[in-house]
């Protein structure tokens, strides 16, 4: 089964409890990576939090991956990490976490893509597709037309991120890139549970 394929990246401004409950229902959705994202800066909130998730997804199949911090993830021992460009260098943070962990790079700029072809990681995370409230710091919008050649030009599979919703998730799908992370779509639906069915099932008659 492909990991990447609906990956969830959860949202930091929910309290503990609201989020967990998507969490659950995202994964009986069908969600099949839950990433955990903590902005705020509070490495004990972060930790509160990733431990509380990784109860949910204990039996599911379903990795947990920590944003940023290599510290939290070694602390809650997840399956995995996910950088951005200013964070830890990824031979740095592979040598810390081992080489059975997950360890994802954030790409904004071709010249980024480039790179990533030396670095010891797993996967990409192409950002933004698409312009988005919840990250305002873009340096690049990919568009599809970007997406697919980063698709193609990467040895690495590629999960699309920003501004991805139900109207142009078929446009994204025929890219042929390996998944697509939610952050709104899922999180702030009426019903978590239905939203990722429903996205899978999209992704699935593809």
């Amino acid at each position: 089964m492909n990991p990447y394929r609906l990956y969830l990246v959860t949202d930091d401004q929910q309290d503990l409890a609201t989020l967990t409950h998507v969490v659950k229902e995202a994964v009986a959705g069908g969600v099949t990576m839950v990433q955990v994202r903590e902005k705020q800066g509070d490495i004990r909130a972060f930790i509160d939090t990733a431990l509380a998730v990784k109860k949910v997804l204990k039996d599911t199949g379903v990795a947990l991956i920590i944003n940023d911090r290599v510290d939290v993830a070694l602390a809650v021992d997840a399956e995995g990490v996910h950088l951005g460009q200013s964070d830890m260098p990824a031979a740095m943070a592979r040598h810390l976490i081992g080489p059975d962990k997950l360890l994802g790079l954030s790409i904004e700029t071709e010249q980024q893509l480039q790179d990533a072809e030396s670095l010891p990681i797993d996967y990409i995370g192409l950002s933004a597709i698409f312009a988005t409230s919840t990250k305002t710091n873009i340096k690049k919008e990919w568009g599809i037309e970007g997406l697919a050649m980063a698709v193609k030009k990467s040895s690495f599979p590629t999960v699309a991120i920003g501004g991805i919703n139900a109207t142009n998730l078929g446009d994204i799908i025929a890219t042929g890139v390996d998944g697509v992370a939610l952050v709104s779509a899922i999180c702030h639906a009426d019903d978590p549970q239905q939203a990722a069915r429903y996205f899978k099932g999209l992704l699935s008659a593809k």
